[in-house]
């Protein structure tokens, strides 16, 4: 049976969005190393990044904009993006296997794993590749509003973010519904 890991990244973030990876692993090209993301270093990831992207018999990313999550709420946004990375396989899995307690709408047998991330291949996996991609993509995304440092804090809410997002106002990455931003767009 083909099974395929699924995770997201950025539910947390104040701005950019949610994204979600997909991946079907190769059994007989173990990849060693798998963890949940958040345990492994940058260069960690980005090497088990291109290993998994190298070997996996498929992967997919796929991702819900600030403007969607402001409009359906972040939990259904996660799904939302979790549903797309397993729509764009090149072929449907045979069970899907989700981190956390709820299931986005996909064809074919779903299971969610709480902890799945440290706890299946295929999870973890979908988790590293999720997390590189929406790593990398902030910080392209510091070139076009340097005035935020998405570099360096990815979207989350530290207080250099917050700072700049006082000083600033919010840019179009910035997630409205969420209460720093809205309370930054109030004091404006």
């Amino acid at each position: 049976m083909i099974i395929a890991g699924v995770d997201e990244v950025g539910r947390g973030c104040i701005a950019g969005p949610v994204l979600a990876a997909a991946v079907v692993l190769d059994p007989c090209r173990p990849i060693s190393g798998l963890a949940d993301s958040k345990q492994l270093s940058p260069h960690q990831r980005e090497r088990l990044a291109a290993e998994i992207r190298a070997h996996a018999l498929a992967w997919a990313i796929g991702r819900a904009e600030a403007g969607e999550i402001d409009a359906l709420n972040i939990h259904r946004a996660s799904l939302l993006a979790m549903r797309r990375a397993v729509l764009a396989l090149p072929f449907p899995p045979g069970l899907t296997r989700i981190d956390g307690r709820h299931a986005p709408d996909v064809p074919g047998a779903c299971e969610t794993v709480v902890g799945g991330d440290s706890l299946i291949a295929e999870i973890s996996a979908a988790s590293i590749l999720a997390k590189v991609a929406r790593d990398g993509e902030m910080a392209l995304c510091d070139a076009l509003y340097p005035g935020y440092a998405f570099a360096a804090h990815k979207g989350y809410a530290t207080e250099v973010h917050l700072f700049r997002l006082r000083t600033h106002g919010p840019c179009p990455l910035h997630r409205r519904s969420f209460a720093p931003v809205a309370l930054a767009l109030e004091s404006r």
